[in-house]
């Protein structure tokens, strides 16, 4: 284990010198188009060339959050802090987006007065040149900075990118309503200052939406979960895996937890082996830490057992709202029978687990009925 979060770390600080480096990159190429797109904005007196210009200003200080973001969640674990500080980029990215929609907003009231005071606008050659500069420059920085994001799993990258691509679009039709201008003589300008910053705001309110799943946990990849559970069914002990749970810590850090059905006639030796083994699997191939598997013994030799089994779940089958039924065990010292179901999050989840109770205890009456009702999470 301690292997693995070493190359946890390695990776960490790869990965956070990719993000910085990109970062850099994309605040030069921001600042210059800033300044640019001033300088033709006031020689034009153009409302739309100023808000661009504003938007690629957001963009760069979007670009030094996500520095300072990526360095303070590179930094080593602490005794605060035992899995590191990972999170700290879902908290820069809700500050990228805070910034966003302020410029979103700002820009918008900014519009809606020019609209009521309409500047008429003098575009020259320099000015068409300098803004299909700038489309250039956008598109080759967008492609750029997304393709980084997704190979390093850095949301704020990938964003960032895509806010790129996204303003290579926005300066396409402050462009396209420059030509208009100049050949029909038909001022759009206002109007798409306006529509620029109604996409600003967007933009923003996505990003935010995006980091605040991240930070209150939203369900992990269905299809990374499913992924690991068929790989730790491979394992010949392992009858079944249930309950996957996987906790973001950071972009590199995902510590899941899972249950195992396995037969109950396995020693602890052998159940400690096999933790290891799936522990040790499902991180070298999808880079999870495991940090508890959890044991479902089933009743593999008791044909009683078996039969009762099978008729527990013919009834909880007879309930449409009930998705799953696994953890079966039939304990006859105890006298218990325990199994979990998982419910449709739209039902009455409790009043299901009820029914299913009362009907076991009826059907069994000298046993106690134990139901978990457990959580989707990849259904």
């Amino acid at each position: 284990m301690e292997d693995a979060v070493s190359s946890i770390e390695e990776q960490q600080k790869k990965r956070q010198k990719t993000v910085t480096r990109t970062s850099y990159i994309g605040i030069a190429a921001n600042a210059a188009l800033v300044v640019f797109k001033l300088i033709a904005g006031l020689a034009a007196s153009s409302v739309a060339i100023i808000l661009d210009a504003v938007n690629n200003l957001t963009d760069a200080v979007s670009s030094l959050v996500t520095i300072i973001g990526a360095k303070f969640a590179g930094r080593e674990p602490d005794r605060e802090h035992p899995l590191g500080h990972g999170r700290a980029e879902y908290l820069s990215a809700m500050v990228v987006s805070a910034i966003v929609l302020y410029a979103g907003i700002t820009s918008l009231v900014e519009a809606v007065k020019n609209i009521f005071n309409p500047h008429t606008p003098k575009y020259t050659t320099l000015t068409l040149v300098i803004i299909g500069v700038a489309i250039a420059v956008k598109l080759v920085l967008g492609l750029f900075v997304r393709r980084t994001g997704r190979r390093v799993n850095s949301g704020a990258l990938v964003a960032s990118g895509a806010d790129a691509l996204f303003d290579a679009l926005v300066s396409a039709s402050v462009l396209a309503s420059a030509i208009v201008y100049e050949i029909w003589g038909v001022n759009l300008e206002t109007y798409v200052g306006l529509l620029i910053s109604i996409l600003i705001i967007k933009s923003g309110y996505d990003m935010l939406r995006e980091s605040l799943d991240e930070i209150l946990g939203k369900r992990a990849d269905i299809r990374t979960v499913r992924a690991i559970k068929a790989t730790i069914r491979q394992e010949p002990q392992v009858i079944d895996a249930y309950d996957m749970i996987l906790h973001s810590y950071g972009p590199d850090l995902m510590i899941g937890s899972v249950h195992v059905e396995i037969p109950d006639t396995m020693t602890m030796n052998e159940l400690d082996t096999l933790e290891r083994r799936i522990t040790e699997r499902v991180y070298r191939k999808y880079g999870v830490l495991m940090g508890a598997v959890g044991i479902y013994p089933v009743n593999t030799s008791d044909a009683e057992a078996m039969e009762i089994r099978d008729a527990v779940y013919d009834i909880c089958g007879q309930h449409p709202e009930v998705l799953q039924v696994h953890g079966f065990y039939l304990d006859k010292e105890s006298k218990q029978i325990r199994f979990d179901i998982i419910s449709d999050f739209e039902s009455d989840r409790k009043a299901a687990a009820q029914e299913i109770h009362d009907e076991v205890t009826k059907k069994y009456p000298d046993y106690q009925v134990l139901i978990q009702n457990d959580t989707d999470f990849d259904l």
